[in-house]
């Protein structure tokens, strides 16, 4: 039986939530770190192949050499990354489930079942359900993932933070009733499309794309309201999300992927792009909710935060994790992957300055369960 204890502070390790919050894809416990070879600072270039010292025999000679030479420089330049890319190979690092937090537990308790129960509930709707694994490897294959990806944070959620319905169908009945529903995005009144007009968040107004433009005006929430006095009016020390983004009550997600509707409005512009579907709007809260319940409409939601992550940890850190269906839950557990990549590189660097091995990735205990039961869950697609 998985034990239960309580979590550090998000604020003393990568992966771990804030005191008092839920993180907006939930908890998560320990840094996506772990030891292993180093291949991206210090890598070194190889020697120019072909090239040998130039002979007596003339011009002709010598301009052989200079094009094999400028040959080699433009393939360099060209066909090589900007830094070498580590594999994260398949499997758990710890042998043992990393704690689950006590939220999870008590929300468990209270439902009168356990987690195993739970697992057994959203592996059995994807295994009798066969347009849900459908949807599931067309929305895959659009995104350029491993489907197991998606199958990973679907397990985790339904394991660790609510129970599936019995049905695929009842989360489209959910999601219809949701647009006859009325309410804003608002804290005290305050609309959040107002709010953002605060010039506090003048500076976000440069950001092109929905993921940076959500992303920064988390950032500056973050920094110059959550928890302080603005203004002489006072603002409660919890998340963006939290406060903004969940009309009904706090800790809220919804749907198939369990998503945050911030989460949503983060990915808008890459699911316009790649699925087609219209762009979400902050002022349309009810199709916010109904995108996010429909599990047509939500598949590619949660692909893209699961490519984001993926392509964040490549392209910052420089870990392939694509492979490690583990690591991509965990971080569809915790959110924040760029902030996290950027922790990372951090702490290798350091690491390396110290001559320290550098760290992996590595699962939280909602990743753990998920690569523990990939075998499982692989004989189904």
């Amino acid at each position: 039986m998985i034990q239960s204890t309580p979590s550090p502070p998000r604020c003393a390790r990568h992966l771990s939530p804030c005191p008092g919050e839920r993180s907006r894809r939930p908890q998560g416990l320990a840094p996506l770190l772990a030891p292993t070879k180093w291949g991206r600072s210090g890598s070194r270039s190889e020697p120019v192949r072909g090239y040998a010292p130039p002979s007596r025999g003339g011009s002709r000679s010598r301009a052989a050499i200079l094009f094999r030479l400028l040959l080699a420089a433009a393939f360099l330049l060209f066909a090589a990354p900007a830094f070498a890319v580590v594999l994260v190979p398949p499997g758990n690092r710890h042998a043992e489930q990393p704690p689950v937090p006590n939220g999870s537990l008590h929300r468990t308790e209270a439902m009168k079942t356990t987690y195993e129960s739970k697992y057994r509930k959203i592996y059995n709707l994807l295994r009798t359900d066969g347009d849900l694994r459908a949807k599931i490897r067309s929305v895959a294959a659009q995104y350029g993932i491993d489907p197991l990806h998606i199958v990973g944070a679907l397990v985790g959620e339904h394991t660790y933070n609510v129970d599936a319905y019995d049905r695929l169908q009842t989360y489209y009945i959910k999601a219809i009733s949701y647009l006859d529903s009325h309410f804003t995005f608002n804290y005290r009144g305050e609309n959040v499309d107002d709010f953002v007009r605060r010039p506090q968040f003048a500076r976000c107004n440069a950001e092109k794309g929905s993921y940076d433009l959500w992303t920064c005006r988390n950032d500056v929430w973050e920094a110059e309201f959550r928890g302080k006095v603005v203004g002489g009016e006072s603002f409660p020390n919890n998340r963006f999300s939290a406060i903004f983004f969940q009309p009904f009550y706090a800790g809220q997600t919804f749907g198939l992927g369990q998503m945050n509707p911030l989460t949503a409005l983060e990915m808008s512009d890459l699911v316009h792009q790649v699925s087609g579907l219209p762009e979400l709007s902050s002022s349309n809260p009810q199709q916010v909710y109904k995108t996010i319940m429909d599990p047509d409409l939500t598949l590619p939601y949660v692909a893209a935060t699961l490519k984001k992550s993926i392509d964040a940890y490549r392209n910052i850190a420089g870990f392939d994790i694509s492979q490690n269906p583990g690591i991509t839950a965990t971080l569809y557990n915790v959110g924040d992957p760029e902030a996290r990549a950027e922790a990372l590189k951090r702490e290798n660097a350091e690491r390396q300055a110290k001559g320290e091995e550098p760290r992996l990735p590595e699962e939280n205990y909602y990743g753990w369960l998920v690569n523990d039961k990939l075998a499982e869950l692989r004989t189904l697609f």
